[in-house]
């Protein structure tokens, strides 16, 4: 960002879980809901203008032939390091969750940037909190039965 170079340590395992864990309930979610979508994992995103490039933990391209993604997810295991809400608006992505302290927050791009929103504008009728539950949850197997029986169940 800005000629900024932010240096990170390779993820551990629990940043990694958590990642695997989002993605895979992400897709069920989609999958479930015939949502025309392209998982787009870490790609590389840069605009030259905007003097930005960020990686984000996931991404997500919600219809076909898109060239940016609809939905980027960053898991913050670690502190500090560049503005990423601040690159993500150079490079307009319509929304940024984070996930940080066992907790989702959603946050959708306005004219005058990033607002913090309760539901998500792209995702209009998932259920955040049952997400959020089914992310905590330590097992596995056990998380993805619970989100899906939810989510079949509504």
């Amino acid at each position: 960002l800005d000629g900024v170079l932010e240096i990170r340590r390779m993820p551990g395992k629990k940043h990694e879980t958590v990642k695997q864990r989002i993605s895979t309930l992400l897709d069920l979610y989609l999958e479930f809901g015939g949502i025309d979508f392209t998982p787009t994992g870490s790609v590389t995103l840069e605009s030259e203008t905007g003097r930005v490039k960020r990686e984000a933990d996931l991404s997500y391209e919600l219809g076909p032939n898109q060239e940016l993604p609809d939905l980027v997810v960053e898991v913050v295991v670690t502190s500090g390091g560049i503005d990423k809400l601040e690159a993500y608006k150079r490079l307009q992505i319509p929304e940024v969750w984070f996930w940080e302290n066992c907790r989702l927050r959603l946050y959708s791009l306005g004219a005058d940037g990033y607002a913090e929103v309760d539901r998500s504008l792209v995702l209009p009728d998932l259920d955040i909190v049952l997400l959020a539950r089914c992310i905590n949850i330590e097992n596995h197997l056990q998380a993805m039965r619970e989100f899906k029986q939810a989510i079949q169940g509504s």
